[in-house]
């Protein structure tokens, strides 16, 4: 019987296109969110009971919120970026970045950057973008290695523009969420233990009623979400976040017209199922393994170690040692490859060099 292809492959489909060369290092980040995600998934609370869901009435769990900031701090001005460590010239867009404090009792603050745009900024959209991870930088690469105005050189000291950006057609804020994240922190250590996705909603909505009353200019403007990766969960929620204060008060503390999320991660079994079987139809994995991982996975929350077992010579983590040298993200592009004496070279190159 042939191999047919599924819906469960969309998802990693797009990143296959998005993506175009990945460090072996990078894919720690991956095996991170495995981790974090497994830790999470078989979770009780401590008398056994299922535990609340803020998710399943978010108009009974968020909709107290306030809709206007009480007490805002700091200013536009103070914000203001006069140029950049290594910018290049004639930059014609204004910048800026700065903290907000989003929660006084703790100390929590979240650091944003913050680009307009260079062609009639008064009339284009405000997006807001959050990287994934959990715990990837929306500056160090959403800003730098994504879709913001720069590109760092080889040097690692200067900058050059991105003919991509995406302040080409909207103002763009890059939010380091939840604290912890990049250079947003809190004053309190232990919200570094607890931090979680209803919490993190909640800081980034109370980032947003601060930051709008910084730009004021900004209040009533066309709004999206937008991110990738785990963002799949920071985008939505947040987005229920504001319906459900909207729906709850009647009044609209954001123009929200919509959300998009770049290869989201959405749900755990899912993604793994869509993972796996992309790459058995590739053939980066052999029929036995994809055999042996389907008699022992349900993809649900009944799976165990045999599972687990099953699928570990995938994992990310262990990737490059059961596949070689194959970007699991990109299996048909060349990884970065580190010689020992600290330089860097495609695999691809290496490939034709050895022959």
């Amino acid at each position: 019987m042939g191999r047919k292809y599924n819906s469960y492959c969309v998802l990693l489909t797009f990143l296959l296109l998005a993506v175009p060369i990945t460090s072996a290092a990078a894919l720690d980040q991956a095996a991170l969110l495995r981790q974090f995600v497994k830790s999470r998934s078989r979770v009780q609370s401590s008398d056994g009971s299922a535990e609340t869901d803020p998710w399943a009435d978010p108009v009974s769990s968020f909709g107290h919120l306030p809709t206007y900031c009480k007490n805002p701090k700091g200013s536009k001005e103070a914000d203001r970026i006069k140029a950049l460590p290594g910018q290049p010239p004639r930059v014609n867009f204004e910048q800026y970045s700065g903290y907000v404090t989003v929660n006084e009792e703790h100390g929590r603050a979240l650091f944003y950057y913050f680009v307009e745009s260079p062609y009639d900024a008064a009339s284009k959209p405000l997006v807001l973008w959050l990287n994934g991870g959990p715990g990837c930088s929306s500056l160090g690469a959403g800003a730098m290695r994504e879709l913001g105005p720069f590109r760092v050189n080889p040097d690692g000291k200067t900058l050059r523009r991105n003919r991509h950006a995406w302040n080409n057609v909207a103002n763009v804020i890059f939010l380091e969420s939840p604290a912890g994240v990049g250079f947003s922190y809190s004053n309190t250590s232990s919200d570094y233990d607890k931090s979680g996705d209803a919490r993190t909603a909640v800081d980034s909505y109370n980032f947003l009623l601060h930051w709008l009353e910084r730009f004021p200019e900004y209040k009533g403007r066309d709004f999206y979400i937008a991110g990738e990766s785990y963002a799949g969960h920071y985008a939505p929620q947040l987005a229920a976040v504001i319906v459900a204060v909207r729906e709850f008060t009647g009044k609209n503390p954001t123009s929200l017209k919509g959300i998009f999320v770049g290869n989201p991660f959405l749900d755990n079994y899912m993604n793994d199922k869509g993972s796996l079987e992309f790459l058995w139809n590739h053939g980066v994995m052999s029929d036995e393994m994809w055999a042996n991982i389907n008699e022992h996975c349900s993809f649900g929350p009944s799976d165990g170690v045999l599972c687990d077992e099953a699928k570990s010579p995938f994992d990310p983590v262990n990737f490059f040692t059961t596949a070689g040298q194959i970007d699991p993200y990109n299996i048909y592009a060349p990884i970065c490859i580190q010689a020992p004496n600290g330089t860097t070279y495609s695999s691809g190159y290496v490939s034709t060099i050895s022959y």
